[in-house]
């Protein structure tokens, strides 16, 4: 995963948001999802200001979770370049951690094994494409470049420019 999505997310906010928006560019609900998301994400990790965190976040889950149906907790790591297609329905586990150009599309669900704040998620690499209806359950690492088909579920590693589908999951020949 890119070393850009371990970096504070006030430090470059405005690289972030110019990345997100240019990837979500003709999708104007990607666009208001990653903004939010990456405004809400700001006021999680912010010190000074605090009077502003609560009703930041409150927002962000009125607007993106219960009008929009989309639940991306602040607390996923997520690199630049962040695509919400469609997102209806799409569900990432707040341990999630995404690199940088992932897409995600509606009805997908990004799950961990366990609960609360050590629960096992996944790691997406960098540029993973995920498809509608997805299911990537447990601690797995999805390699760089992978295609997660519509459909999948996933429950075990995806290796870099892999392409899976299927129930279980399976890497189609290359």
């Amino acid at each position: 995963m890119d070393a850009s999505t371990d970096a504070s997310p006030a430090s470059n906010l405005a690289a972030l948001l110019r990345a997100d928006l240019s990837a979500n560019r003709g999708n104007s609900k990607g666009r208001v999802v990653v903004t939010l998301f990456r405004i809400a994400a700001i006021k999680r990790h912010d010190g000074g200001r605090q009077r502003w965190n609560a009703p930041v976040r409150a927002i962000y889950r009125l607007v993106v979770e219960w009008v929009l149906g989309v639940e991306l907790p602040s607390s996923v790591v997520a690199g630049p370049g962040l695509r919400v297609w469609h997102g209806t329905g799409l569900v990432v586990h707040a341990n999630v951690r995404l690199g940088a150009d992932v897409t995600l599309r509606h009805n997908t669900t990004l799950g961990a094994k366990g609960e609360g704040s050590d629960a096992l998620a996944p790691v997406l690499g960098d540029r993973v494409d995920v498809g509608a209806g997805a299911i990537v359950l447990g601690a797995l690492e999805i390699g760089d470049d992978a295609v997660i088909g519509a459909g999948a579920v996933v429950v075990s590693d995806v290796p870099a420019g892999a392409t899976v589908v299927g129930n279980p999951a399976r890497i189609l020949p290359r």
